[in-house]
């Protein structure tokens, strides 16, 4: 691989909470923290992805004050300088509006990789591979969105059409996106796995620090007028004051839905072998960790399994034992503070039970 340009930059987006994979994953301890799948927490897997591409000194990290904190516990290769401080959580817009505004200062000419501290990737040479295309996709000027070839007609994940080829010198195909499509009904999600011109909407993004901040203040001037106080901020000492001031006036807004949806010359990389999971939901990590000859998998505990096939158990406790009678594709999550039992196919209403809990004064056990 070619060396990486000294303008490229990588931004992690390691501010959230996580709530699909309560209660393992809360407000203490949210998913970029745990072990998922190894030794190794998922945010120093996403370090890690990175080494020989980009520096540790060119990775700049968003996430909230307490979580900086107990992130740079878990690693001390991120320059404490280089981890930006959210107040409160704006969405991804002005996540990505902050980091490009430090970024401008730092680098004019900077390109920027946006990626998230929850993604598991077992290929990590082709994503390296994929992030240099995407540098040379993006200093042509496009704004690139990495694709994932879909392995099931999912309605928890956004679409993105692909549309005609990108006529260009490019070491990889590049295609124009003609449309993008929020978690579809199972309808629509089977006609886009059937047509094979679909892919997920990954998250991760390239693009020219300048020309992301050029198409916030044409599609959200509100949020660029504010980066622009902040900005100016930056300059005059006053930074810290601007942030606890101006950032909880802003309306949070997606980077999806605030520019990708609207913008000109959006591109899609496809990433058809990436190994990609973006850690969503308890279903999701039947896809990422071996189960054993029955399909039953063990986090984190001690299990045995009597007659149950396909059932997830986990622990907070190592030495905890954990013993499934009976059981089929059933999920099992036992914390200091909360069980959840819960079948395989309904992971995705634990977000309901989260929403529930804060409803009703029940934050302790978040």
């Amino acid at each position: 691989m070619e060396k990486t340009p000294a303008n490229f930059f990588a931004v992690i987006m390691a501010g959230g909470g996580g709530t699909r994979l309560w209660p393992w994953s809360r407000k203490e301890k949210p998913k970029q923290m745990l072990n998922v799948s190894g030794d190794s927490s998922m945010f120093q897997m996403t370090l890690d992805r990175l080494k020989g591409l980009v520096p540790a000194t060119n990775i700049v990290v968003v996430t909230t004050a307490e979580q900086a904190a107990k992130l740079m516990v878990l690693s001390d290769e991120v320059p404490a300088e280089n981890y930006l401080i959210e107040p409160l959580p704006r969405g991804t817009a002005s996540v990505i509006g902050l980091a490009a505004l430090h970024l401008k200062n730092r680098a004019p000419d900077s390109v920027m990789a946006v990626l998230t501290a929850d993604h598991f990737i077992k290929n990590v040479p082709d994503f390296q591979r994929l992030l240099s295309f995407g540098h040379q996709a993006a200093e042509a000027g496009h704004l690139v969105t990495l694709g994932i070839q879909p392995s099931f007609a999912s309605t928890g994940m956004g679409y993105i059409e692909q549309g005609a080829p990108v006529s260009a010198d490019f070491d990889h195909p590049l295609f124009r996106v003609a449309r993008f499509t929020e978690k579809p009904d199972q309808v629509t999600a089977d006609a886009f796995l059937r047509s094979g011109n679909f892919v997920w909407n990954s998250g991760m993004f390239l693009w020219k620090t300048d020309r992301v901040l050029e198409e916030i203040s044409r599609y959200i001037p509100a949020l660029s007028q504010k980066l622009d106080q902040i900005g100016a901020a930056m300059n005059d000492g006053t930074y810290d004051q601007a942030m606890r001031d101006i950032w909880p006036t802003i309306q949070p807004v997606t980077i999806d839905y605030g520019i990708m949806e609207k913008a000109q010359d959006v591109v899609v990389l496809p990433a058809p072998a990436l190994g990609w999971s973006d850690i969503g939901s308890w279903d999701s990590i039947y896809d990422v960790i071996e189960p054993d000859e029955n399909g039953n998998i063990t986090i984190q505990c001690k299990a045995v399994h009597i007659n149950s096939n396909g059932t997830l158990v986990c622990s907070d406790h190592p030495e905890k034992l954990v013993v499934t009678v009976g059981m089929k594709d059933i999920v099992v999550v036992e914390t200091e503070k909360a069980v959840l039992v819960c079948p395989r196919n309904e992971t995705q209403k634990v977000r309901d039970i989260v929403a529930y809990l804060k409803d009703n004064n029940l934050e302790e056990y978040l």
